[in-house]
């Protein structure tokens, strides 16, 4: 169903210069990817992690939203968000950060900390998802469907309820600019133009989309509960499962300035080449196995969100580590 309403209040803000792609990640060895045990959800969560136009880096977590220096991990500035569960980031055009969490969506102006808009009339309040398209527009990704934004406007342009698979778990575009949405059975190709349904791709091992991002060479990787499938967008159509993957838990993918990808499970990090799939090593001592969340090239870096706090994997070793100021105590006291 679409509809058109008006439900952002808006202010704007001046746009601001792009930072330009860091160094590489060096191949790690693999070891354990879990140091603690999580019983239930900690509010050290980091579903979400998000560039800015500056280059530093912002936190969605379960505390709240937080700015880093990327090469340093000082924190540089906390903005207190309504409900404080984030589940995705995004950075609309002029650098203005977007957050969704469990209760809807708001825009915070990087300069000031300030929300300067926010909104509770979405399909759903849960924002799952976040996606720019080539227009500009912002497309959020909920529990009950989509929704696409006018930034700038403050505009709630459309909705889209009856989604095949109801929940957009993750978006990305591809090459055409057609937006792809994954969801609970598989994967639905919308034409941002109108937002109409024009593809999809069913019948996915494991069934729910979780994790989307567009590879290297145009393809989309897809994690769900049993693996990574590389999929292409064009033909619509499964082209080959990356077999170091097979039967992981995949939460989160990601791309480096070195075309290869970094893959986030319930049992640790993963780095992968990308044309091959061959597996290049798993990121040990890293603060939880659960990854929710990765940003290569971002800073010297690799950030990764995890259930129990921020890490990051060294160029040098490439180890992990956890980020000592936002991440679980009782984790740093188990390493003394």
């Amino acid at each position: 169903m679409l509809s058109l309403l008006l439900s952002l209040s808006w202010l704007g803000g001046p746009a601001l210069g792009v930072a330009q792609p860091p160094a590489l990640v060096e191949p790690v060895a693999p070891s354990q990817p879990q140091l603690i045990a999580q019983t239930a959800p900690s509010p050290y969560r980091v579903p979400a992690l998000q560039a800015d136009a500056t280059g530093r880096l912002w936190v969605g977590s379960w505390n709240g939203l937080i700015r880093i220096h990327p090469e340093t991990g000082a924190i540089e500035r906390r903005v207190a968000i309504p409900g404080r569960t984030l589940e995705s980031l995004a950075m609309d055009r002029v650098g203005r950060i977007w957050v969704g969490s469990a209760l809807g969506l708001v825009r915070v102006d990087p300069r000031t900390n300030e929300i300067t808009a926010q909104n509770f009339t979405l399909p759903s309040n849960r924002v799952l998802a976040l996606q720019l398209d080539h227009r500009g527009f912002l497309w959020a990704g909920t529990d009950r469907g989509l929704a696409m934004i006018s930034p700038d406007q403050g505009l709630l342009m459309t909705t889209l309820q009856d989604l095949q698979g109801v929940s957009a778990n993750a978006l990305s575009l591809d090459g055409n600019n057609h937006l792809w949405v994954g969801t609970l059975d598989g994967l639905v190709q919308i034409n941002t133009a109108n937002a109409f349904p024009i593809g999809r791709v069913g019948n996915l091992p494991g069934g729910a989309v979780q994790a989307l991002a567009l590879g290297p060479r145009g393809n989309l990787w897809v994690g769900t509960p049993s693996g990574v499938f590389v999929v292409d967008p064009v033909r619509a159509e499964l082209v080959r499962s990356v077999s170091a993957m097979r039967d992981r838990n995949v939460r989160t993918i990601g791309f480096d300035a070195n075309r290869n990808v970094w893959v986030g499970t319930s049992e640790g990090l993963f780095h992968l080449k990308a044309d091959s799939g061959e597996l290049l090593g798993r990121v040990p001592l890293l603060p939880s196995g659960q990854i929710l969340s990765v940003a290569p090239g971002v800073g010297n870096k690799v950030w990764v969100g995890t259930s129990e706090g921020l890490g990051w994997v060294s160029q040098m070793t490439g180890q992990g580590n956890p980020h000592r100021g936002l991440v679980n105590p009782q984790l740093l006291e188990a390493q003394r």
